[in-house]
């Protein structure tokens, strides 16, 4: 088995369809951007996608999260589908058949619009609210009553 594992950009909103059998299959593609150097000593900007499914109840509730620029890591296993081009060329790539999707985007970049007014009533709360309570303030908890250290019933 090969094992892949991807963090990237979604570069479109994944599609969530069911097999004959009645399987829920999401299919996304990630973008992977990384920095190399080329031969004349120049840094290049380079693009790798990457064409992910996931299947089962895990593909239908990442249907429900997912959308295009979110950033996530993949984990799973690689496997070579084939498929046409426009030319009717078969070609052939690879693809991560995933066993674990992680979101990496913080959810104030995933969603502005409902992450700045919580971010505002967090400033605007008086400072006594934010202070951490001294740790010696803090009531020590106390064993209970009938605690008794010769008690015979201990199974050791």
């Amino acid at each position: 088995m090969l094992k892949g594992i991807a963090i990237g950009n979604l570069g479109s909103d994944p599609e969530l369809r069911y097999s004959a059998g009645g399987t829920p299959l999401l299919r996304f593609n990630m973008a992977s951007n990384s920095r190399v150097k080329d031969q004349d000593g120049e840094y290049r900007d380079r693009t790798e996608w990457v064409r992910v499914t996931v299947f089962g109840n895990r593909a239908e509730s990442l249907s429900q999260y997912l959308k295009k620029g979110l950033r996530v890591y993949v984990d799973g296993k690689l496997e070579t589908r084939p498929w046409t081009d426009q030319g009717g060329q078969v070609r052939a790539g690879l693809e991560i058949l995933a066993n674990e999707v992680q979101v990496l985007t913080p959810r104030e970049e995933d969603q502005p619009s409902q992450a700045q007014p919580q971010q505002e009533q967090r400033r605007q709360a008086p400072a006594q609210q934010r202070q951490p309570v001294p740790a010696g303030s803090r009531p020590r908890p106390q064993p209970p009553e009938t605690f008794d250290p010769d008690d015979s019933d201990l199974p050791f």
